[in-house]
């Protein structure tokens, strides 16, 4: 059946169609065993405290996860919901030995975070990060991570799909992840999805509930492309315009609704404070079900960006990753029938409420 969403994109440079074109994977024959004890010492266990200063009682809560080693020099990558608020970020390394870490970077809607820890005596082993745009679908991979505190845990599995967009996921997820069918549980969020070469091929984020061996994993090519604002600046700086919703074909929905539609990004919800509600952008207050899909209408349609049209994919990527904080943006919307133009400043993204997973997000539930 057609699927009548074009394309579903927050308004945030730098997080869309992620993936580059597919490669060749090399033909590694490694027996699993060795991969193993090669690997695992560079992954690690995380335990964070959080304190909820609200709660008259039970105000700790401690949550585990994993990570795993990038540099000699002590960064660890892992998620975001694993250590993002905590009080308090204890690393235990592959030998037992247990150290506090400081938090570098953290990024909610990549769901990425990036820890420093000491350098011991004898240094650390160093993770090798390869090219998640040469997995194909069928290619095993191995996961290994500490899955309900159970430490140096290896599971196997293949690529079971990828550019995959979590229909339940929240909307700090809403980018093409990999999925998986190796077995993850609670506790593996962070640590390293593996190519037969050993190389990390993507940052094991999350599992999806009522489901068997379903889990999804962040491609080592998003997090190297934002490594380097992480450890920098200690964030991903993205330009805000504070709309959400969804690219739309007038000829494919005109003959079901039967009245006037222009092609271009229909506008669902505005974010409260965002630039979008300043200039008096409006959205949708209809939900309506197509076909499994929803639609929120009634809200403005955007038609064209800085003089340019929106009316596929292609153009409405290529103009949201134009944007840069502190630049003039000109829209042009479609509302009742009639065209205005709005114009603004582009402020940098804060982190909202909705990028805030909780910390047992790691199962996303469908229900």
């Amino acid at each position: 059946m057609k699927r009548w969403l074009v394309s579903v994109l927050i308004l945030v440079a730098g997080t869309a169609s992620v993936i580059p074109d597919a490669a060749a994977t090399p033909d590694c024959k490694e027996p699993i065993p060795e991969l193993f004890d090669r690997i695992s010492p560079s992954v690690v266990l995380i335990s964070a405290i959080t304190i909820d200063p609200f709660r008259i009682s039970g105000r700790v809560s401690l949550s585990i996860g994993s990570g795993f080693i990038i540099s000699a020099d002590g960064l660890v990558l892992t998620n975001s919901h694993v250590v993002f608020g905590c009080r308090a970020i204890a690393v235990t390394l592959d030998n037992g030995h247990t150290i506090q870490s400081e938090l570098v970077g953290a990024d909610p809607i990549l769901d990425l975070a990036v820890l420093r820890i000491p350098v011991p005596s004898k240094g650390l082993p160093v993770a090798t990060m390869g090219d998640s745009g040469a997995l194909r679908v069928g290619e095993e991979v191995v996961a290994i991570g500490n899955p309900l505190g159970l430490e140096q845990t290896l599971t196997l599995g293949v690529v079971s799909g990828i550019n995959r967009i979590l229909p339940v996921s929240p909307m700090s997820l809403m980018f093409p992840l990999i999925q998986t069918d190796a077995s993850i549980n609670p506790g593996n969020s962070g640590g390293p999805l593996l190519n037969r070469c050993g190389e990390v091929v993507g940052i094991i984020t999350s599992i999806l509930a009522g489901a068997e061996n379903i889990g999804f994993a962040v491609p080592v090519s998003v997090a190297k492309r934002v490594l380097p604002q992480l450890i920098d600046k200690g964030r991903i700086i993205r330009p805000w315009l504070g709309v959400r919703g969804r690219l739309i074909k007038k000829k494919e929905l005109r003959a079901i609704f039967n009245f006037p539609l222009v092609d271009g990004f229909l506008v669902e919800t505005i974010e409260p404070g965002s630039p979008a509600e300043q200039v008096g952008l409006c959205g949708g207050e209809l939900p309506i079900k197509i076909a499994g899909e929803e639609f929120l209408l009634g809200g403005d349609i955007i038609t064209a960006g800085n003089g340019q049209p929106l009316n596929d994919p292609e153009k409405f990527e290529k103009f949201v990753r134009s944007l840069k904080v502190g630049d003039k943006v000109r829209l042009a919307i479609y509302r009742d029938g009639k065209k205005y133009e709005v114009e603004f400043s582009l402020p940098e993204r804060p982190i909202l409420p909705g990028d805030l997973p909780r910390r047992d997000q790691h199962v996303l539930s469908p229900t």
